[in-house]
């Protein structure tokens, strides 16, 4: 498939990467992404079903800021549940990770639904910062994303690992894209609905349902890069109408499906993750 105009002025704009080998460590992906430095970086925080975890390294400061005025400056993680926010700054580079919400907790060390757009170097101190030093020195992508994978592959075990249950139930709302009944989910790993309720909400950071919305809101992002009618869209992501659709994307994003199909940095986002965003979906 060509690329869209968005796509091809996203290029100009930016140097994306992605690594030529898969990660040792499942439910990880990589991407890296370097500002060509023509002018102020003012991109949206697309949502996703995956915890985010940037790790900048460029020379000027990389901040993302929320619509009640709240700022993060510097490398963060954000979790499934932070809001609609964007991303400001000039000269910006960083590794982005995505990580799969069964695997957060053990790579990370914190349970998921502590986790909202927190400091990195809250969470591991002087590590963090080592990192993004080693990330300046190293001369290519290839080298940063070997760098960062090693250092997320000793991570390993920080924390403990979800349950079996709590795995097969994030699978298959990921499967059936945000289309499977909790109910179904319950009956499919032998629990009770009200078990699955606490054990998926401690363990991904979001209830099951909420966790089907964002993973249905996801397909619904990507469709409406590749352009087409919103009213189709709607349906083919299963809602009900193409003023739910629209709601959604408001509540997620803050923008208008029109808007955010648009926007720059959902084009930057489709290039770097499409076919490759394994975070998601192990």
């Amino acid at each position: 498939m060509r690329p869209s105009v968005r796509e091809r002025e996203a290029v100009t704009r930016w140097e994306v990467a992605r690594p030529p080998w898969r990660g040792r460590t499942g439910g990880i992906s990589l991407a890296g992404f370097r500002d060509r430095g023509t002018g102020p970086v003012d991109l949206p925080v697309i949502p996703r079903p995956a915890f985010t975890l940037i790790v900048e390294f460029g020379e000027g400061p990389l901040i993302v800021g929320d619509a009640v005025g709240r700022q993060q400056r510097g490398s963060l993680v954000s979790g499934l549940a932070s809001g609609p926010a964007r991303m400001r700054g000039e000269n910006v580079a960083c590794v982005e990770v995505h990580l799969s919400p069964v695997v957060t907790h053990t790579v990370l060390g914190v349970g998921p639904a502590e986790l909202d757009r927190v400091p990195l170097d809250d969470l591991w101190g002087r590590s963090a910062a080592r990192l993004r030093e080693q990330l300046n020195e190293v001369p290519s992508w290839e080298g940063r994303f070997a760098l960062t994978d090693a250092f997320l592959a000793r991570r390993r075990g920080a924390g403990p690992p979800a349950d079996p249950e709590v795995v097969r139930a994030w699978n298959r709302i990921v499967a059936s894209r945000g289309q499977v009944r909790v109910e179904d989910l319950a009956a499919e790993v032998g629990w009770s609905r009200r078990r699955l309720w606490s054990r998926f909400r401690s363990q991904i950071g979001l209830p099951p349902k909420r966790a089907g919305t964002l993973v249905r809101f996801h397909h619904a992002a990507r469709h409406l890069t590749a352009g087409g009618s919103v009213a189709r869209i709607a349906t083919e992501c299963g809602y009900a109408d193409q003023s739910h659709l629209h709601r959604e994307v408001m509540a997620f994003t803050a923008m208008t499906p029109g808007t955010l199909a648009g926007d720059a940095g959902l084009a930057v986002d489709h290039i770097a993750w499409t076919g490759h965003d394994t975070g998601e979906t192990r």
